[in-house]
């Protein structure tokens, strides 16, 4: 297979050629090879690497954490690669129930509001001003 284009490479990955630099300028992806032109080139591992770095982060990896998983990956550290996981499912079990705590109260202030009268009256602008609310 010929070496890939920037252009070519972004549009295999479904990813805009900003993307491609960023993740470069990030330290996630490198390219190939560089001509002495300066055009970068990449092979079908920097396409795999790229498509890795996208689902990886549909997942919820941060770059950083995403980093961490390419090196292991490249290392074959199937053990830290799956803790590195359990840690990442572990926080978002964390966010999932800080965000239902979060929707519970305010479908209690929503339920409260009749969405008319006073505003001094209504429930939900009562509970931001409070100093409880932060």
């Amino acid at each position: 297979m010929n070496a890939l284009g920037i252009g070519e490479l972004a549009k295999r990955a479904g990813v805009g050629i900003d993307t491609v630099r960023y993740y470069e300028r990030s330290g996630l992806l490198a390219p190939h090879a560089r001509l002495p032109s300066g055009y970068r080139r990449y092979r079908e591992l920097e396409v795999a690497q790229l498509r890795f770095i996208r689902r990886a982060q549909a997942l919820g990896f941060t770059l950083t954490e995403i980093k961490a998983l390419l090196k292991l990956s490249a290392q074959r550290d199937v053990t830290r690669v799956k803790r590195s996981a359990q840690a990442k499912l572990a926080d978002i079990d964390r966010r999932i129930s800080e965000l239902q705590r979060v929707r519970e109260g305010l479908a209690e202030l929503v339920a409260k509001c009749p969405g008319h009268g006073r505003a001094s009256d209504c429930p939900i602008l009562l509970a931001l001003g409070t100093e409880e609310a932060a």
